[in-house]
């Protein structure tokens, strides 16, 4: 198996390293309210639809 390796040191100049590596303060939005993810639930019908997309897939391959 052939693999090429680059190598691991990367070279930037001084002023973008800086810009890289400068502290920004900010704040925190705190007024900010998420919704609540959905709760997905498992009903009689996504049981009725797996078995029939079964029934269906099994047919194609006999």
């Amino acid at each position: 198996m052939k693999s090429d390796v680059m190598p691991s040191i990367i070279q930037m100049e001084y002023g973008v390293l800086k810009e890289l590596l400068t502290e920004v303060k900010e704040t925190v939005a705190t007024d900010v309210e998420l919704p609540e993810p959905k709760k997905k639930t498992f009903g009689i019908v996504d049981l009725w639809n797996i078995r029939r997309n079964n029934k269906t897939a099994s047919r194609l391959y006999k």
